[in-house]
């Protein structure tokens, strides 16, 4: 069970890091006085939800795999919706 167990962690890790980028990039959209303090630490939690995407992914099952490249997908559209605002 170990290894399920790795797995399930990694992906909880993955989950995790995609939703507090979420959060980071929901708080620039709605107040934009501190935007560039904000920007880059959105910067910096997209970069570590990646990470750990990417570690999830050696060990992801089939199901979880699909999820995790749907976090890549929302973290792709964050950054893009970002970088158009510049």
């Amino acid at each position: 069970m170990p290894y399920h167990k790795n797995k399930q962690q990694a992906f909880q890790a993955a989950q995790q890091g995609v939703e507090d980028a979420q959060e980071l990039y929901f708080e620039i959209v709605n107040d934009s006085a501190n935007y560039g303090h904000q920007l880059q630490h959105l910067k910096q939690e997209v970069n570590e939800a990646y990470q750990q995407i990417e570690n999830a992914l050696e060990v992801a099952s089939e199901h979880q795999r699909a999820q995790l490249e749907r976090f890549e997908q929302d973290l792709k559209n964050m950054i893009n919706e970002v970088n158009q605002g510049d």
